[in-house]
Order: C-alpha cells, then sequence, then structure tokens
C-alpha cells in the first residue's frame, strides 16, 4: 500500500530534495500553510506521516491524525507537538537533531569571540566614527579566553561540539546535565557540575544547549543570574523561554553580566514590547556592544538546509516502510504504536 506524507507549513515550493529520498509509490503532500484548519481535513486524516516545522500538534489536533503513525518536527526542538496526546493515540514523535550542530555550536563561539575580542563593536564606532574611533576603548567586554572557564548547559551533540571548540581556544570546560550517564566527563575531559549554580558561580562563559521543557523553561532566570560569577558572558543558541529576558536585562544593567548573546528570544520575531529587545535597539553607552541578537538563524547554511530537509523524510519514510525509528522523543509514552494499515 503506497504511503502519504504530508508537509503541513513546509516552506519549499518542491519538495526536490524529499523525493530523491522515497520511493515512486510515496504521495508527498505541500500544504505550505501556517494554521491547522488552513490544511485541508482530508490531508490530516490521511496522511501516513507528518512532518511539520511550527504548526501546533496539539491534544484537539491528534484526533485528526486517523491514520498518522509518525510526526517529525523538521528541526532538533520539539515543544510544538504534544509528546504524550500522541503517544496515547500510538503516534510515534521524532526530531532532526543532528543536521546543525556544527552550525550551532561556531554560532555559541563566535558570539564568545566577538564579545572578546570586540569585532562588532569596534567596527561600528569606526562606521560611525572612522577617525574618532580608532581605538581599542570600545571594546567593552574584553576578555583572555585563554584559561577562563567554559561553561555549558546541556551536553549534548551541539554543548560536546561548542566545548571541544573552547578547549581548542585553551579554556577550561565544565558542563551541567542531569540526565547525561556518568562517566562521560571522564572520556571528554571536562569538568562535570551537580548543579545548576555550582556550574554558574564557576562560568566565565555560559552556553546554552538544553532543549525546551518543563524543567528548563525560565532555567535562566533572577535566582539564576544571582548565581552567576560576575563579568561572565551568556549566550543562548538553544530556545528562547530557557531565559527570563527581564532576569538578563537586570544582569546587564547591575553589571553582573558582561555580555549576552542570544540567537532566540521567548517571543518570536523580536518586538519592541520586550525591555531588554528596546534597550538593545535603543543602544544606549550602557549597553552598547554588550548584546548580540540575532535571528533564530544559528542552525543555518545551505548544507545544513539541506541535511535538515533529508533526514526529516529519512525518519518518516524508513519508519513507515521497515518499522526503523529513529530519534523518538515520546518513547515513555508510546505504549501501543499504531501498524501500518
Amino acid at each position: 500500500m503506497p504511503f502519504t506524507i504530508l508537509f503541513p507549513d513546509s516552506r519549499s515550493e518542491k519538495l526536490d530534495i524529499e523525493r530523491t529520498v522515497v520511493g515512486p509509490d510515496v504521495e508527498l503532500v505541500n500544504a505550505r500553510q501556517d494554521r491547522f484548519d488552513a490544511v485541508e481535513a482530508s490531508a490530516w486524516e490521511n496522511s501516513d506521516a507528518i512532518v511539520l516545522r511550527h504548526l501546533p500538534i496539539d491534544a484537539k489536533a491528534v484526533p485528526h491524525l486517523k491514520r498518522t503513525r509518525i510526526v517529525v518536527r523538521n528541526g532538533v526542538g520539539f515543544d510544538v507537538v504534544d509528546l504524550k496526546a500522541c503517544g496515547d493515540a500510538g503516534i510515534a514523535v521524532c526530531n532532526v537533531p543532528d543536521y546543525g550542530t556544527t552550525e550551532v555550536a561556531d554560532t555559541a563561539i563566535a558570539m564568545m569571540l566577538t564579545f572578546a575580542r570586540g569585532t562588532a563593536s569596534i567596527d561600528a564606532a569606526l562606521r560611525a566614527d572612522l577617525k574618532g574611533g580608532w581605538t581599542h576603548v570600545h571594546n567593552v567586554t574584553a576578555r583572555r579566553l585563554r584559561g577562563a572557564r567554559f561553561a555549558v548547559i546541556g551536553l549534548g551533540r551541539i554543548g560536546t561540539a561548542a566545548a571541544l571548540r573552547a578547549r581548542a581556544f585553551g579554556m577550561e570546560v565544565s558542563f551541567y546535565d542531569p540526565y547525561l550517564p556518568n562517566g562521560a566527563e571522564l572520556a571528554l575531559g571536562f569538568t562535570r557540575m551537580r548543579s545548576l549554580p555550582e556550574l554558574l558561580r564557576a562560568a566565565d562563559v555560559v552556553s546554552i544547549h538544553t532543549p525546551l521543557t518543563t524543567e528548563t523553561r525560565a532555567m535562566i532566570n533572577a535566582a539564576a543570574i544571582a548565581a552567576i560569577k560576575p563579568g561572565a558572558y551568556l549566550i543562548n543558541t538553544a530556545r528562547g523561554p530557557i531565559c527570563d529576558t527581564a532576569a538578563l536585562l537586570d544582569g546587564l544593567k547591575s553589571k553582573k553580566l558582561a555580555a549576552v548573546g542570544l540567537d532566540v528570544l521567548p517571543e518570536e520575531p523580536a518586538t519592541l514590547d520586550d525591555p531588554l529587545v528596546a534597550a538593545w535597539n535603543a543602544n544606549e553607552p550602557w549597553i552598547r556592544g554588550r548584546m548580540l541578537l540575532n535571528a533564530h538563524c544559528a542552525f543555518y547554511s545551505p548544507d545544513s538546509f539541506v541535511d535538515l530537509r533529508r533526514k526529516a523524510i529519512e525518519t518518516a519514510y524508513f519508519y513507515l516502510r521497515d518499522g526503523k525509528l529513529e530519534n523518538c522523543v515520546n518513547a515513555e509514552y508510546l505504549r501501543n504504536p499504531r501498524k501500518k494499515l
């Protein structure tokens, strides 16, 4: 029996990369919508698999997925999918955790280097005044990285890649990850911290690489900033809601934080309604050169985009065809997986 794979909110006009993976008996439905109810009901009901970007699949949506055996989040994060509701219905939920590993790790290190060497702030000063800006004083976050401590929250694929890069700069590496098996620190030569406050107290640079869960939501809050080593950089290339931006703003104002680099925000796209974004946008002297903001694009390179699309369709197709389940994120709820009809 042929399979039908639905792409409810794809960016691609043509699913050309996906077509190279699947067989000729697979129907690819490219809806390209931004709301659940904008996709035809029959498309939801007849899909054997769903590959989605950001369109939520919640408990209300699951009853419409009458044939669906697998939902693949076309990215690393999976907070847009109700894992329990899908699992209770026998639907596997998977992600693509390894498509932009090096790009995100590179972005975290790039932000750290930008603060340490002041490349962005000095460039901006020279653009504003070529003669008057010809000085080192605009690098207000300068520091020597050799011997400094790079602290990773979440030592998964990306966290490990970032940590290895930091070590190449002569930095000491520590991490906090309560879900990593004992002994990982011995294999890598890193220092394991048993609590978040312990990690923060020792950190010169904090780099966040954890998924968004109920446990990690607002993990970096006022208490975390109070615990952090004075003068630290904080960099988040993971998920926006992990950081309370009000706490970050207070940390910058008080100079407890030397610098903040964000690829992600709790609300995206960024708006001036967030006081932290408004302060960054105003570029007043107290924050100038101390904050970097990206547009949730740390994952991106032309190569990573190809990897993302290919890996997502492979995960869905191989499960339908062979029963091979990879990168399942709702295994704890998936007690009775749906069978092929």
